[in-house]
């Protein structure tokens, strides 16, 4: 009885996707408030690009 409970699949929940991620991967590791920086960042700049310079 034991056998079958170390072969069981993980349950779909947020534990068994930590486990998923918590595996090491090659490249470089930002973290996501950078990210999301550089995109609001890149989304304020096509702003004022727009502003200042308007298409039509």
């Amino acid at each position: 009885m034991s056998s079958k409970k170390k072969n069981a699949p993980l349950p779909a929940s947020s534990a068994g996707l930590l486990r998923f991620f918590e595996d090491e991967t090659k490249g470089i590791k930002v973290k996501p408030e950078i990210v999301m920086a550089i995109a609001g960042a890149m989304i304020g700049v096509s702003v004022i690009i727009r502003i200042i310079f308007p298409v039509g």
